[in-house]
């Protein structure tokens, strides 16, 4: 398959959603549910998709002869972080049903 080009023209709705183009959708692998990293940069907003090509070639990488294994201690800490994230999530989700 070739590279796509480079460009596109999309437009955002009221919502802030927006259409990436078919063409992109399968080049990159993009199905229905696929999340996105969405990063600030000094050009503006980069979207990452997250599909299983991106995560075969992420595997590994934290494994490298430099990398320290992680405490007890950062393991809770991570964790407790991780917790509280769903902890939000959940609410905002429960929060939306009840309305």
């Amino acid at each position: 398959m070739s590279e796509p080009p480079r460009q596109h023209t999309v437009r955002f709705t009221t919502k802030g959603q927006v259409v990436i183009p078919a063409r992109l959708r399968e080049y990159f692998q993009i199905e229905s549910g696929t999340e996105a990293i969405v990063e600030e940069t000094a050009d503006g907003i980069l979207l990452r998709p997250i599909t299983a090509k991106s995560i075969r070639q992420a595997r590994g990488i934290g494994r490298g002869a430099t990398s320290k294994p992680i405490t007890p201690a950062e393991r809770a800490k991570l964790k407790a972080a991780e917790r509280a994230l769903e902890d939000a999530k959940y609410a905002r989700l429960t929060q939306r049903r009840s309305r």
